[in-house]
């Protein structure tokens, strides 16, 4: 049953040391506030699950955070490479990290198998292709009724998911819409599941077309969320491993609303949204975080 609580009290009884961790969510559903909360509680050895690692894993990954990564793709479409993911498996700094890839269709049938509590995802796939050179954990499996060669791959059964949704009601249902992506197979694979959310509401009146509730029931957390801060973001994209780390702990210790800060914070951080970004993948990451665009 799912509980309203803080972010931090989220994190601290949810997210061990050495726990298989699913920060899941597609664009505006990522859950960057869960990952720089883990961040600031400094969790260690985490295997990482996600489809499309972007930043909040780079950054948890630059962090020291990361033992073992499974995922399919690495990168930030539109923003740029994963500078500290490619340093751990080329240079081993921070430290080494163990990767596990596979293709989008493997993740999202693996996080299926695990909501339904089988033990391995079977589907059409990775016939030609070379994943299976890489990736021991590929498998090939004959249907008996048919004879036909099938993929074969573990369930992903995260000890505790994080996902992002816009709108939780008073009771703990969670409405989520836009591109739900793999948000609500990850919940119900999870053995904990916490959930970020934009605002609480009375009720869903106004549901989509396409969104998806997540019950109550299926929860352990609900949190009601601040806002992402675009410098974080921005300071993450410097290519210097001390000058982005060093700028990112300062961003994610500073209070979290304008509204915190005295009069001479606030002009400065007007006059640093105001000024023109040092490269192009700057000022598209300053224009995708900035209050206008939302």
């Amino acid at each position: 049953m799912a509980k309203f609580v803080t972010l931090a009290e989220a994190v601290a009884a949810h997210l061990n040391d050495g726990d298989a961790a699913a920060f899941e969510g597609f664009t505006h559903l990522i859950p960057h506030a869960a990952a720089h909360e883990a961040i600031r509680q400094g969790r260690e050895d985490l295997t990482l699950i996600r489809m499309t690692p972007d930043i909040i894993y780079d950054q948890m990954i630059g962090m020291g955070m990361a033992r073992k990564v499974v995922f399919s793709y690495a990168g930030n479409p539109g923003v740029g490479l994963l500078r500290r993911m490619r340093d751990a498996i080329e240079n081993g700094w921070p430290r080494s990290i163990e990767t596990v890839e596979h293709s989008h269709a493997a993740m999202a049938n693996a996080y299926e198998a695990g909501a339904a509590g089988l033990p391995c995802a079977v589907f059409r796939g990775y016939l030609g292709a070379g994943l299976k050179a890489v990736n021991p954990e590929i498998r090939s499996v004959v249907c008996p009724f048919t004879g036909e060669e099938l993929a074969a791959v573990p369930a992903h059964r995260p000890d505790v998911a994080f996902i992002h949704a816009q709108k939780a009601n008073r009771r703990g249902d969670v409405l989520v819409e836009g591109i739900i992506g793999v948000q609500k197979e990850a919940a119900l694979a999870a053995k904990r599941v916490v959930v970020t959310v934009e605002e609480v509401v009375e009720d869903f009146s106004d549901i989509g077309p396409n969104a998806c509730v997540l019950p109550h029931w299926a929860l352990t957390s609900v949190v009601k969320a601040a806002r992402r801060r675009a410098s974080v973001l921005r300071a993450w994209l410097l290519r210097s491993r001390q000058r982005g780390l060093s700028r990112m702990g300062q961003d994610l210790r500073r209070p979290r609303s304008v509204q915190n800060l005295d009069e001479g914070e606030r002009a400065r951080c007007r006059s640093r949204s105001l000024r023109r970004p040092r490269s192009r993948a700057q000022r598209r990451c300053a224009c995708l975080t900035s209050p206008q665009a939302k």
